[in-house]
């Protein structure tokens, strides 16, 4: 065995020498039914202390390209056709005969979400689990050895104290006029509730035959639950049910429109060095009836919500936790010895580990989200626990056991550390979806089986002699046998009465004769006897008047006794035919009581359910709102986007419109520039071909050449960029070029300018003329669009 994997082997170390025996953690493993036929199964029960998992066929290949089969050995395997009895016989029978021999025990199940760890520990109607079991096994093996109520009372220390008979007479006088704890029935009875209602039939209940009949016993039960690595009392009297909680309204105060939690427990060392729940609700029960009406009573409290693998999932880790506490009988073997020193107390610890799961699965949001890492969380500090508890007892190290990072593994530190049994129950679901959880909590619980317990020690009570109970009952018996003998008191009494009626009698007088001439005794003997001659008869007749009377009386009552017989004939015929009546009213009511029962059964399922729906619908409302919110947010963003881009297009629309005209009017500029061009060469030209005709030969006067101050001036008021206006008016320069006359002044002076060039310059220049036509400034058109030149 090495310590750490691909690393050195670590040298073990010398192992601390201990005279005290170790017993292995014992792990035993039960397999649940699948759900369907046709579903795929992953494991395989080998032998009755082995099994074999295959991994799906969905699941890839190892490296090999070959899949991998493991196998696990417990120390028992329960494969699905095992019983709630076969399971509690091996596993729960032996830590409820050490709980009666004032041994501690812990037994706990473990498992994937959905693998039947609440079915094996609390069960169903008709199938009572571990925890029913062992409170049956536990009040048939002590019922007749119990204490009476508050004989035994609670220290708030984790200790118990032994009160007198007055006090405890006083309370329980206290609690029969409050009435808030039913009374034990005297017999075994079905429970009421439904959820508890035939769990155990009477040929499987069973008792422990070894049992110290020299102790009286008292039995304490409390219920707590780990929640978000807190305690919580499940047993505590509250103003307020952390199931159904009540929102505003509801009479119940909130904050910040949540429910308030319930106050926290916190864990205390008491004078032993054992951990408890400080201020945890005890609750003394005398049977298993009212231990169920307890157990019930918290078990409502208990966390659950619907997830896609369990529809009654457990958020939390529920402890119920049984307590013993026995105290041996004075030498006389009739009252509990006034000592609390002799006083033992052990205890049973049933949990219901909540089941491992990953969020990838269960697609758990918010506060399962939470919940589901805080039982991961603790199962994974339970798990290191027991990885540093095997390397400190393999390996001879010393390091620390991280019990403190959970509230569970601090809880039950002293029992790995050697207070008591510890079993632990693997439930495995076989189904292929929970291959991946299953092969890890598979090794987990092979590690487990490393671990080493101390085991427990005998506790001897007291050096008083064995058999006191048996001895003060056998003397009981048998003075009660003698005085039921006796009798003979009630003749004695009526002889004694008879002797006062014969000395109430006149005294006879001497009766002796002496001498014949005595004429005196025999007539004082009659005269005495005369006497009581009359007093007996008067008692005669007093007897016989009396005796009269009583017959008359006896006569009289006897027709009464007839009429009263004869009444009661008739009313016992009557009381017959009520009978049968009752009895089929009875019936009638127990059919309905069961139908009752069913029917509460299904409300309280139906209830619960309408619970996870009502905080499923309140979280998706809440959900809702804030994406309604969101998207409202969203929305608006969006309108304002929208407006600014409207906007924008608006702008970038208009720009473009002023550009796309700015851009049409310089292209209709440049096309009737480039006309007037050409209608300026062709009316040159045409006027060259007009005097060339005309034979004219004279040189035209040389034009003046324009001022090039007015040019100047004119380029001044040329724009780089003219816009096509109606009164824009074109010349032509030398060499063809556009000149653009924005006035009409300015082009009336052009006009002038030029045709004093021309009247200068006159009509037979030749040569000259046709040199400076590029220079003609253009003149008001006639018909023809020309104005021809006049000559001088």
């Amino acid at each position: 065995m090495t310590c750490s994997k691909g690393k050195t082997p670590r040298r073990h170390g010398p192992k601390k020498a201990s005279n005290i025996d170790k017993d292995p953690v014992g792990v035993y493993c039960r397999i649940r039914p699948l759900g369907a036929e046709d579903e795929e199964c992953c494991v395989e029960m080998i032998s009755s202390s082995t099994i074999q998992l295959h991994a799906p066929d969905g699941l890839k290949a190892n490296r090999n390209g070959e899949y991998k089969e493991t196998q696990y050995s417990f120390k028992k395997v329960f494969g699905i056709n095992t019983t709630q009895v076969e399971l509690f016989e091996d596993v729960a029978r032996p830590l409820v005969e050490d709980l009666i021999h004032c041994k501690n025990g812990l037994l706990f199940t473990y498992g994937v979400t959905g693998s039947g760890k609440t079915f094996t520990m609390t069960g169903s109607p008709g199938e009572g689990g571990l925890l029913p079991r062992s409170l049956d096994m536990l009040f048939n093996s002590i019922g007749p050895f119990q204490a009476k109520r508050f004989v035994f009372k609670p220290d708030d220390k984790n200790g118990m104290e032994i009160q007198g008979q007055v006090d405890a007479l006083l309370e329980r006088q206290k609690r029969d006029s409050q009435q808030s704890v039913p009374k034990t029935p005297s017999s075994r009875q079905k429970v009421a509730d439904p959820e508890f209602a035939d769990m155990i039939s009477s040929e499987e209940a069973c008792k422990s035959e070894n049992v110290d009949e020299d102790c009286c016993y008292s039995v304490f039960v409390s219920y707590i639950e780990v929640y978000n690595n807190y305690i919580y009392d499940l047993l505590e009297d509250a103003p307020f049910d952390p199931i159904r909680p009540k929102w505003l309204g509801g009479g119940t105060p909130v904050r910040n429109n949540e429910f308030i939690p319930p106050q926290s427990k916190i864990l205390r060392e008491d004078q032993n060095h054992n951990m408890y729940v400080a201020g945890c609700t005890e609750v003394e029960v005398k049977s298993t009836e009212e231990a169920f009406e307890v157990f019930w009573k918290g078990q409502k409290k208990r966390r659950i919500a619907n997830t896609q693998l369990n529809r009654e999932s457990s958020r939390s880790h529920s402890v119920f936790t049984v307590k013993l506490a026995q105290a041996p009988l004075d030498a006389d073997g009739d009252h509990i010895l006034q000592d609390k020193n002799q006083v033992n107390v052990s205890q049973l610890c049933l949990v219901d580990l909540a089941g491992s799961e990953r969020t990838s699965r269960t697609r758990a949001e918010g506060s399962r989200l939470r919940e589901a890492g805080n039982i991961n969380q603790s199962l994974m500090t339970l798990r290191t626990c027991m990885e540093v508890l095997r390397e400190n007892q393999m390996c001879g190290t010393n390091k620390m056991v991280p019990y403190r990072d959970s509230k569970v593994t601090h809880l039950f530190k002293n029992y790995f550390d050697g207070e008591g049994k510890v079993r632990m129950i693997v439930c495995v679901n076989p189904k292929a979806d929970d291959y991946d959880e299953t092969m890890l909590v598979m090794r987990f619980a092979e590690m487990t089986q490393e671990v080493e317990v101390a085991r427990p020690v005998d506790r001897p009570i007291c050096g008083l002699a064995a058999g006191r109970r048996h001895r003060n009952q056998v003397f009981r018996d048998e003075l009660s046998r003698r005085l039921e003998e006796q009798g003979g008191p009630g003749n004695a009494d009526d002889q004694g009465l008879l002797n006062q009626l014969i000395e109430s009698l006149p005294a006879l007088p001497p009766s002796e004769l002496v001498d014949a001439a005595d004429d005196q005794t025999l007539p004082r003997l009659m005269e005495v006897l005369e006497r009581r001659h009359r007093v007996r008869q008067m008692m005669t007749e007093q007897y016989n008047k009396t005796a009269n009377t009583l017959a008359s009386m006896l006569q009289q009552l006897d027709g009464q006794i007839s009429a009263k017989e004869t009444f009661l004939h008739d009313q016992r015929s009557r009381l017959d035919e009520k009978d049968k009546v009752i009895i089929n009213q009875r019936k009638e009511i127990e059919r309905l009581e069961k139908k009752s029962n069913t029917l509460e059964y299904k409300i309280d399922i139906l209830q619960k359910t309408t619970d996870m729906y009502e905080n499923d619908k309140r979280s998706l409302q809440q959900e809702l709102e804030t994406r309604e919110q969101r998207l409202q947010r969203e929305l608006s963003e969006r309108r304002r986007m929208e407006q600014r881009m409207h906007g924008m297009v608006t702008d970038t629309k208009l720009k473009w419109e002023k550009e796309c005209e700015r851009r049409v009017n310089a292209k209709q500029l440049e096309m009737q520039n480039k006309l007037w061009v050409k209608d300026e060469k062709l009316k040159q030209l045409k006027a060259i071909v007009t005097e060339s005709s005309g034979g004219g030969t004279e040189r035209p006067e040389k034009p003046e050449r324009p001022s090039r101050e007015r040019d100047r001036n004119i380029a001044q008021k040329r724009s780089a960029s003219p816009s096509p206006l109606p009164g824009n008016v074109f010349r032509t320069r030398g060499g063809g070029q556009a000149v653009q006359f924005t006035d009409v002044e300015t082009l009336k002076q052009e006009c002038a300018s030029a045709s004093s060039r021309k009247r200068r310059s006159g009509s037979g220049e030749g040569p000259a003329q046709m040199e400076n036509t590029e220079n003609r400034p253009p003149v008001a058109s006639t018909s023809h669009g020309y104005q021809k030149r006049r000559k001088p």
